[in-house]
């Protein structure tokens, strides 16, 4: 993965505090990638003796973290921080990280994406260290496609995870679901059923191309037309009358509300155009798209003894610079070297 260790050329780029693109896009919603570990091996995502993890000392130490949260909020505009890995939870000092975000001034909301395995046992600290939110990966409803999914037989964790964070004011808990051609594609009626019936807000995620076998393959993954079409012979779908902003999922109404399903079709309904993230890796290396080929390394300006203006100044200028697009369906296209489970979700 090429790393931009000087500044991007931003000598056009106007004066103004904010993360502004090229095309007027305003990067306000911050993904922070805290671990590439996860303790799950789905099969999509990693291999089964898992991957090589980044070492220690090239990971950001909790005050290096919380110093570029400051930057971001108090500098830059930020006003959402997702936190995701990896899997986040592996993370030690996650409620110290949360509680030093939740101090910053403006506060901004504060959420995360978990597998969930340990979330029944952490939901009631993390929400009295400030989080907002959660958002937990559920790909299946069954014990047995779970284990063969993920390679382990914790399921049943993820359930008490989910029912412990709602329990515990995280509303609303949101399920993300991959389906996949052959394998658990006939389950997106269930897992909606299972939502509905649960209090959750289920979004599906087209898959996509981050694995790091660089094994994807565009006829294999189920695609948003292809989803909706067998949720709508179950339940009547209104598109949701809100205006969607930013937001990556485009949501319906099912049976006339109040439950609400989204579909994220990253990659054949792409919404590039309103993309208002910013992405920081666990050992400090900014992306300005989830498939950028290149990364700005703010760690080592940071422990070179860097000043907040100038870290500032870098992320503006990494944004600056930030593609039209993905480019998933260019004929050009190259996924990137890290995987997603390096990037963050």
């Amino acid at each position: 993965m090429p790393v931009l260790r000087g500044t991007p050329d931003a000598s056009t780029r106007p004066d103004r505090p904010e993360l502004i693109d090229r095309f007027g896009r305003v990067a306000t919603d911050l993904r922070v990638s805290l671990t590439d570990r996860c303790n799950l091996r789905c099969t999509y995502c990693m291999p089964a003796e898992g991957l090589d993890w980044l070492p220690t000392s090239e990971v950001l130490s909790d005050d290096e973290l919380v110093r570029l949260l400051r930057v971001a909020v108090t500098e830059l505009g930020v006003t959402d921080v997702r936190f995701t890995g990896g899997e986040p939870l592996l993370r030690r000092g996650l409620e110290d990280v949360i509680s030093a975000t939740a101090a910053l001034s403006p506060r901004p909301k504060i959420s995360m994406t978990t597998n969930g395995l340990s979330l029944a046992k952490r939901a009631t600290t993390l929400v009295e260290a400030g989080l907002n939110r959660v958002n937990v990966s559920l790909d299946t409803l069954d014990r047995t496609r779970f284990h063969e999914l993920t390679r382990r037989d914790r399921l049943h964790d993820v359930f008490e995870g989910m029912a412990a964070a709602r329990a515990a004011g995280l509303d609303p808990v949101k399920i993300n679901s991959v389906l996949l051609r052959g394998v658990n594609e006939d389950e997106a009626v269930p897992l909606l059923r299972y939502a509905v019936e649960h209090g959750y807000q289920l979004r599906f995620i087209e898959q996509m191309p981050l694995d790091p076998q660089h094994g994807w393959d565009r006829a294999n993954m189920v695609t948003a037309a292809e989803i909706l079409a067998s949720l709508k012979t179950e339940f009547e779908l209104t598109p949701e009358p809100a205006a969607r902003g930013g937001a990556p999922a485009e949501r319906w109404l099912v049976d006339g509300g109040p439950a609400v399903v989204g579909v994220i079709a990253s990659v054949t309904r792409p919404f590039c155009a309103a993309c208002d993230r910013t992405r920081l890796t666990a050992d400090g290396q900014l992306r300005n798209c989830l498939f950028s080929q290149s990364e700005t390394d703010l760690r080592a300006p940071l422990r070179a003894g860097a000043t907040d203006q100038e870290i500032a100044d870098l992320w503006r200028a990494t944004m600056w610079a930030k593609a039209a697009g993905h480019g998933i369906n260019d004929v050009g296209f190259s996924q990137p070297d890290r995987p997603m489970s390096a990037i963050g979700g």
